[in-house]
């Protein structure tokens, strides 16, 4: 044997203080000197009784090692003249020609998109004023935890299986009964498709309805997970203007839509509510195109004067309304279920794609939904909760009225979990988002839901999940936050 790979086996050795067995010790070094080129294809190794005797180690424990390096491959055994490594180092490309790690080509077009969004700043540790985050020392987690200990007990076939791709049978029909009472939508069980959330549900639509380079009419400004799920099907988006008095559906500049993306319930992230005559002329566009609209109902539950607004998809004729609603704000966001109410039209193609696609919730976490909604949890939950964030939502504008008014100006909203703050001079609302995290506090400026126009700045902030002690916090930090930048 030559002094290279004499010099390549003297590098084994064995920690006989180490709790892994010594062969696999000796296995594992020989692997990666023959990976790493180290110990060369056509070398012979040494006899397993010499190994052993330079180791002083037991010769069957050489054996061991040799055995799975020869099953894996990595070594051949030729009769009457010993172990050899194996050719394979002509299979391994070399380092020259591998695809640098920063390489953007190693990411498809769609996967560029993807990942060079703008993304909303999630930062660990500090105070969040995140919008649509919602109270959970709040919920009733003992109820919760004897209802999921009991389906997780369960041998129901139904709940162990891949019966049920589209949903949990009873989650859907509970769904479907109501949904008719709380949002106007009369629909079947097979009708609900349930996902793993808001953001699974516009994704599945993107992929299910839109070919790449469709026109998709995105609210402008509009909610930047729903941009991000069109883009990275390949739409070209088209901006449907939106301000605090409404959508301008007659804009002669918009292209034939595939889909046509709204908010009407709770607009975000201005809070407007689409008027009738608006949601007709909508539904009217739709049918001409023969588009889809997609109404995101991210807040329907949460209104604080009066009943809640009926949903689009609950009108006549609405059957090119696609509805997406999800548990995140109303139970626990991590819980990672939503839903969609699709036309009967389009049910089975839904139900199909949500197998191929893997989108599909744990059905013993559907199965626990659906208990604790159907034994009356859900609606003392959402009531309470109702009356709690209308309070603290009035606590948080006071606040910010006492606190920063210098800066904005917040008005309180008749539904959602966020208030609107609009600066009162210029400044970049990222600057003051990049000032607040150095103050230990999170919040989310408004101008990344801007897409093709000239942004406005300011910022949304949520209440929902914080008492007035913490509010008062917040908002102090938020102070602080104006003054580190000189505003």
């Amino acid at each position: 044997m030559g002094e290279h790979q004499r010099l390549s086996i003297d590098l084994i050795s064995v920690d006989r203080t180490c709790s892994e067995p010594m062969h696999r010790q000796i296995y594992g070094s020989l692997r990666r000197y023959i990976l790493s080129g180290q110990i060369p294809s056509q070398t012979l190794l040494p006899s397993t009784r010499s190994l052993a005797e330079d180791l002083n180690v037991g010769r069957n424990t050489v054996i061991a090692a040799y055995d799975q390096l020869l099953a894996e491959g990595f070594i051949e055994a030729r009769a009457g003249s010993g172990t050899w490594v194996a050719q394979i180092q002509q299979c391994r490309s070399s380092p020259a020609a591998r695809v640098h790690p920063h390489n953007p080509d190693r990411l498809s077009r769609r996967g560029r998109t993807i990942v060079n969004g703008p993304q909303p700043p999630r930062n660990a540790g500090v105070v969040n004023l995140h919008p649509g985050v919602p109270e959970t020392t709040l919920f009733p987690f003992s109820i919760w935890s004897s209802l999921l200990l009991r389906n997780s007990r369960s041998r129901d076939e139904s709940l162990l299986g891949y019966l049920s791709f589209a949903g949990h049978p009873g989650l859907r029909q509970t769904i479907a009964n109501n949904i008719s009472v709380s949002r106007g939508i009369t629909c079947s069980a097979d009708q609900v498709i349930v996902v793993t959330g808001a953001q699974a549900a516009l994704d599945l639509v993107s992929r299910v309805l839109m070919d790449e380079g469709d026109n998709v009419w995105m609210e402008e400004p509009g909610y930047l997970g729903a941009k991000s799920a069109f883009l990275a099907s390949g739409a070209r988006l088209a901006p449907l203007m939106v301000d605090r008095r409404g959508w301008n559906l007659a804009d002669p500049d918009l292209p034939t839509p595939r889909l046509i993306y709204v908010t009407p319930s709770c607009q975000w992230p201005f809070g407007t509510i689409m008027r009738i005559e608006e949601r007709l002329q909508l539904l009217a566009i739709a049918d001409r195109a023969g588009a889809w609209i997609i109404e995101d109902d991210y807040d329907g539950e949460y209104r604080y004067r009066g009943s809640p607004i009926p949903a689009l998809r609950g009108l006549d004729h609405a059957d090119r309304v696609i509805y997406i609603g999800s548990f995140g704000k109303t139970l626990i966001p991590a819980l990672r279920i939503g839903y969609l109410i699709v036309p009967r039209e389009l049910s089975e193609s839904f139900d199909k794609a949500v197998s191929i696609t893997g989108q599909f919730a744990p059905l013993i976490l559907q199965a626990t939904v659906n208990d604790f909604i159907r034994q009356g949890y859900f609606a003392t939950h959402l009531k309470r909760m109702r009356r709690l964030y209308a309070r603290r939502q009035a606590q948080f504008v006071r606040l910010c009225e006492e606190h920063l008014g210098e800066w904005v100006s917040v008005a309180e909203n008749d539904a959602g979990m966020q208030v609107l703050a609009s600066f009162k001079r210029p400044m970049s609302d990222r600057d003051v988002v990049a000032a607040a995290v150095k103050e230990g506090l999170d919040v989310q400026g408004i101008s990344n839901n801007y897409h093709s126009t000239m942004p406005e700045h300011g910022l949304l902030l949520g209440y929902a999940a914080h008492d007035e002690r913490q509010s008062l916090r917040a908002v102090q930090a938020l102070r602080a936050a104006f003054r580190r930048i000189g505003a």
